[in-house]
């Protein structure tokens, strides 16, 4: 049997357990969530046993919830009745299911939720090396309660009678991608009758995390300038959508090459880069993908949504973009007061790869940009 994960309300009257706690969203549908909660009913003392699902969106320090400021906002939140029993229909037991209620016997009661197509991924925004308590972010979470009612305010649930697991739900990449972007641009100046001419190209439309991103540069230098060297920088860009306009864009990557273009000459070459989270620590506000505890996790992944979704409602977008920038000197008495830089900017697309085992799905999809909306 699979790794089951599982926790216990801090009475031990009930038992939550998952099979895994990475749901994966495949933009047209989402993995259901299935688990077990075993319930001991022996003091419940009239109240009722519940199970809810939770996406939430935290956007400022936990510790302020003390002194009455919230910074959470629920965005989507459903919940079911465990004990006693209910009438409703359920669908049939997973295998995952089955064997915890060999194990659990009566006590055990399993439950599932459908997640929307809506809902955002988990993203977490790394805190700062002073920052405490629960990072800011996009999380979802399961939990198992006691109480006289599913959802009343007025109801005080003590912690004893909770037990909790944070789940994510993640994105990978499609399974068939379409050829990369590419960029042209020219720059003129004052001091030269002609331009200098860049372009900037992808060999793909799509990469994975950790893995060399070849750029394709060349050059054509008509200008009377040199082009003193070759600069590849990458920039996340973070959309918080959910209660503001705010809008953060930070470099995770940033090197600079010695080629050297003279005047009138070409210049073609890939370069090679990798933005990687290691090279990032320090960088409070970078978003991240959602991280379990004691578990590492890398930049976060682009947002890919379905045409003509409400993007308002998915918390935090993340995109990237690659930019190219050559910087020139000038090739008469005024030299560098007369120097300016040539920029090209590409779109970049970020994800994980899908795991062995996982289904495949979209085999028939040209492009996932011709499908779906990447930011």
């Amino acid at each position: 049997m699979a790794k089951i994960y599982k926790k216990s309300s801090g009475d031990g009257t009930l038992a939550l357990y998952l099979g895994k706690r990475d749901f994966v969203d495949h933009v047209e549908s989402v993995e259901a969530i299935d688990g077990v909660l075993k319930v001991d009913p022996a003091d419940l003392n009239g109240r009722k046993v519940w199970v809810s699902v939770t996406c939430a969106f935290r956007y400022g320090r936990e510790d302020l919830d003390v002194i009455g400021l919230s910074f959470r906002k629920d965005i989507w939140m459903q919940y079911m009745q465990i004990y006693p029993t209910t009438c409703e229909p359920k669908p049939a037991n997973t295998v995952m299911q089955n064997a915890i209620l060999k194990k659990s016997g009566e006590q055990g009661y399993p439950f599932t939720f459908c997640l929307p197509t809506n809902l955002p991924c988990s993203v977490t925004l790394q805190p700062g090396p002073e920052d405490s308590g629960k990072p800011c972010g996009v999380d979802f979470e399961v939990k198992g309660y006691i109480a006289y009612e599913a959802d009343n305010p007025d109801e005080i649930i003590e912690k004893r009678n909770t037990a909790r697991l944070i789940i994510r739900k993640i994105q990978y990449a499609p399974n068939l991608l379409a050829a990369g972007p590419k960029v042209d641009v020219s720059r003129h100046f004052i001091t030269s009758n002609r331009p200098v001419y860049l372009e900037a190209s992808l060999e793909q439309e799509l990469y994975y995390h950790g893995d060399p991103i070849p750029v394709n540069v060349k050059v054509n230098n008509e200008s009377n300038k040199v082009v003193k060297k070759i600069k590849i920088s990458i920039y996340q860009t973070t959309d918080v959508v959910l209660y503001s306009a705010d809008k953060y864009t930070k470099c995770v990557l940033s090197e600079e090459f010695g080629d050297q273009v003279n005047a009138m000459d070409t210049f073609e070459k890939e370069y090679r880069v990798t933005p990687l989270l290691a090279n990032n620590r320090e960088k409070r506000g970078l978003a991240l993908d959602g991280k379990l505890k004691d578990e590492d996790t890398n930049l976060a992944s682009s947002t890919i949504i379905r045409a003509g979704m409400d993007k308002d409602i998915l918390g935090i977008l993340v995109s990237y973009k690659i930019r190219v920038t050559l910087t020139m000197s000038g090739g008469s008495l005024l030299g560098s007061l007369t120097s300016s830089d040539a920029i090209a900017e590409i779109p970049l697309v970020l994800m994980s790869p899908k795991p062995a085992g996982e289904s495949v799905r979209n085999r028939t999809c040209p492009s996932v940009l011709a499908e779906h909306e990447i930011l």
